[in-house]
């Protein structure tokens, strides 16, 4: 035991330095507060009705609370029988929130490295140089914990990739599983998929060097152990895999169901959307000058040394006015071309992708010096994903990857797939310093190392004395800021035109200052490993000044985007309730929704945290619901469609729009109805045509499919017929109905066959699909229990498998360690 702690003091050491580095930089968690991240916000109000019940210990696997009602499993779900679960919980309780997850990019990374047999402190420093790449930082601060989270375990994946290429198979598979399984269970596909295309090029790869050195038989064999790997892991995540896919047929990122008049496509989303938040190809100058193009959008890196701040001070106005008024006009909807982010990221940007100077001279030192065929991956996945995240802004690989690749039209914000280069780009930069260490004649490398400085060097060197002759400064939408900017100053072309050059000039300010700041690390790394070349540094004394180094680049950008004000009391960080919420909530009744026109339907934060609403936010909304909000809402809320949603209350802004004003509907269909009459249309087209002009209290749309399901039965021929919500779980929805003759009764529920069956009585029932996306059912005359249960096969015969996989993977993890210590004890053959 005790030449165990002596043989690891110093991987020890370095994790209390990784605890420190956590605790700085994230105090304000350690101090009971947490980051006010908007994302954050959305998410809490998607849950507030699941985790609701969840604190009645009762979990639920649908909720009403967002968009009519949809599946909680793509929301939050429990899955207890998934190992990855328990062990994500593990990471989230042991340390306050983000530091857990800060601690598995470091950690991760620092496995990585290892593997690639960098010594302890290289291996530290490049755990540093891919944790604190800006991107990661800015995900924490805007609340993307899940992909965060799914990036951090990048790294361990790959090393446990490598571990069963090189031979390491027991170690390798069970490693693999384990952080695969942990991977997916985090649950953002879009990181595991780009994570994914990475692998492909590493296996086409070593496929290719298999069939050249004549090694195909062990590469086959790794490949086995990994296809093993990837299958335990699957299973580990049979329930979230299998509901997932089984909804997304009819999620938001499924196929159409419209075919006339919509801008929707048939399969995937919408290539516009897709495209938002696509990389500049200019702006891929951030990975070295983070301030290349302006920052983040919106007002904050202004201030009173600012040329247009100079401009309004001309003009008479004060300082805290003008740079008042500058803030304004830069987060002024119209006008964003007048803000220092200048670069292509539509409709905007929270900050750049930088990798840090000194990585970005390593990285082009690795390109030259690294014999490894590894920096033929790396260099072919840092090249494949700068290229994928221009998307819309160099379209011609995108819209193939879009037409031909599966999938990847399910994915928007190209950019994020640079998330990938993060790690590959340190991975070369590290293993140009361990080409260093293992090439016994040190005299060419000085010329290489001299020549990355001439390439990298000279280039910021550019960009400090000559920055225009690469950049512009100005985005596609100055021209018409300048004209919005005119209008807002009454016609003042001048003044305007005055202050659109000011802006360019604060932009070629900011940048300049960052190429000076990137010139200084750059040849201060030059000189450190200059000095290891030359012998006149140890390995040990130039790891710990690269570590150094890099932390101190990476940290002070990093800090302009996360940093202690981003930090708040837990208490302040709730949505406050307004007068009209409070009215609300003063009515009992269980079921029922809000419509609130002062809000964006698709992106409503608010009213899900006190009510059940017409809107909300989530990327997994369902198709048909985002297609009714698309036809009915868009251009005006369709009053009949309100009412057929059971829309109680409806929130308008007042007159002065200074505030809310509350409006009861008297005309609300209420939780279920027995109808007149039901109209039967051709297809999903006609459905939703229908519900321009219908009465839905006495009508129904329906799909002709459905005709002889319900027959010829007339409907509604008992006016005195009732039906009735007694009993409401957002699982289990309870009626009670009677009526002399029967009819149709339609339910004011989100229709989603695939987990919700009715039984009238206690005896399963059918029902069908009507007004676009309700459930409506033959109801027999007499007085009778009506129920709805959702009790999805996915979910439940999914956790049955995720169980027994992961009790597969605990075995397999048992194997891997003590067939490891069993090893030891089994002398050589020789």
């Amino acid at each position: 035991m005790m030449n165990w702690l002596k043989r690891n003091t110093i991987h020890f050491a370095i994790a209390g330095v990784f605890f420190v580095l956590c605790f700085l930089y994230f105090s304000p968690a350690f101090q009971g507060k947490t980051l006010g991240q908007g994302d954050v916000l959305g998410a809490q109000s998607t849950q507030k009705e699941i985790m609701d019940y969840r604190s009645r210990d009762t979990t639920v696997l649908w909720t009403n609370q967002i968009f009519g009602g949809m599946p909680a499993y793509q929301i939050w779900a429990p899955y207890k029988a998934n190992i990855a679960t328990h062990i994500i919980n593990v990471i989230g309780y042991a340390v306050p929130n983000p530091v857990g997850m800060v601690l598995v990019f470091l950690f991760g990374t620092y496995f990585l490295f290892n593997v690639l047999k960098l010594s302890p402190w290289l291996a530290a420093a490049g755990a540093v140089a891919f944790t604190f790449t800006s991107y990661n930082m800015i995900l924490l601060a805007a609340g993307h914990t899940n992909q965060a989270f799914a990036i951090a375990f990048f790294a361990p994946i790959l090393a446990s990739i490598l571990l069963t290429l090189r031979g390491r198979y027991l170690l390798g598979t069970s490693l693999m599983a384990l952080f695969l399984s942990i991977e997916i269970k985090v649950n953002h596909l879009q990181m595991t998929y780009y994570l994914m295309l990475a692998i492909l090029i590493l296996i086409g790869i070593e496929l290719f060097h298999a069939i050249k050195n004549k090694t195909v038989n062990s590469f086959i064999k790794s490949l086995g152990y990994l296809l093993v790997a990837s299958l335990l892991a699957f299973a580990v995540n049979a329930s979230t895999l299998w509901s997932t896919y089984e909804y997304g047929k009819d999620s938001y990122r499924g196929k159409s169901n419209l075919t006339n008049n919509t801008n929707e496509p048939q399969n995937g989303l919408a290539k516009n959307y897709i495209y938002q938040y696509s990389q500049g190809v200019a702006e891929c100058l951030t990975f070295l000058v983070p301030n290349a193009s302006g920052g983040a959008s919106g007002p904050e890196l202004f201030d009173e040394n600012s040329e247009m701040v100079k401009v309004l001070i001309d003009k008479g106005e004060s300082k805290e006015q003008a740079l008042g008024i500058v803030q304004q006009i830069s987060s002024t909807s119209g006008m964003d071309g007048l803000s220092l982010y200048w670069g292509e990221k539509r409709p905007g940007t929270s900050g750049p992708f930088y990798f840090g100077a000194s990585i970005c001279l390593l990285f082009v030192f690795g390109l030259i010096v690294v014999k490894n065929r590894l920096k033929w991956w790396l260099l072919g996945t840092v090249v494949l994903t700068m290229l994928l995240s221009f998307g819309g802004n160099w379209p011609y690989l995108s819209d193939v990857f879009l037409k031909y690749f599966p999938l990847y039209n399910k994915f928007r914000a190209v950019e994020s797939i640079l998330a990938v280069a993060g790690l590959c780009v340190p991975m070369l930069a590290f293993l140009a310093i361990q080409e260093i260490i293992a090439t016994p004649n040190k005299r060419e490398l000085v010329k290489k190392l001299l020549l990355a400085l001439y390439i990298t060097g000279g280039l910021v060197l550019i960009l400090v004395i000559w920055p225009e002759l690469l950049l512009s400064f100005r985005p596609s939408d100055q021209l018409s800021s300048i004209a919005n900017l005119t209008q807002a100053l009454k016609g003042d072309a001048a003044t305007a035109n005055v202050l659109a050059n000011g802006v360019v000039k604060d932009r070629i300010n900011i940048e300049r200052a960052d190429a000076i700041r990137s010139l200084f690390f750059v040849l201060i790394t030059f000189g450190i490993v200059w000095m290891y070349i030359k012998q006149k540094l140890t390995l040990t004394t130039i790891s710990i000044l690269l570590f150094a180094v890099i932390l101190v680049d990476l940290w002070q950008v990093d800090k302009r985007y996360l940093k202690d004000a981003n930090f708040t009391e837990k208490q302040d960080a709730a949505i406050p309730q307004r007068v009209v919420d409070v009215d609300i909530a003063k009515d009992t009744d269980p079921d029922f929704r809000v419509y609130d026109a002062t809000a964006s339907i698709k992106q409503d934060v608010r009213n899900p945290f006190f009510h059940k609403s017409i809107g909300g936010y989530s990327a997994a909304r369902m198709k048909r619901y985002d297609e009714l909000i698309d036809n009915q809402f868009l251009r005006g809320a369709n009053p009949a469609v309100l009412n057929m949603l059971n829309t109680k209350y409806i929130i308008v802004p007042d007159s002065l729009k200074r505030g809310e004003v509350l409006y009861p509907n008297p005309d609300a269909c209420g939780n279920a109805w027995f109808i007149k009459n039901i109209k039967y249309v051709a297809n999903a087209n006609a459905e939703m045509q229908a519900l321009n002009q219908f009465a839905p209290k006495d009508e129904a749309v329906a799909n002709k499919q459905y005709q002889n399901e319900v027959g010829n039965e007339p409907a509604g021929r008992d006016s005195s017929a009732t039906i009735k919500l007694v009993s409401y779980n957002p699982d289990n929805l309870v009626y009670k109905s009677s009526s002399k003759v029967g009819g149709v009764a339609v339910f004011s529920e989100i229709y989603y066959a695939k987990g919700w069956k009715m039984f009238i009585d206690g005896v399963e029932k059918p029902y069908f699909r009507a007004d676009y996306l309700l459930r409506a059912a033959l109801i027999p005359a007499g007085i009778h229990k009506v129920e709805f249960v959702f009790h999805p096969s996915s979910y439940y015969m999914g956790e049955n498998i995720s169980l027994a996989g992961s009790i597969l993977l605990v075995l397999l993890l048992a194997g891997a360690v003590f067939g490891d210590k069993i090893r030891k004890y089994i002398p050589d053959k020789g």
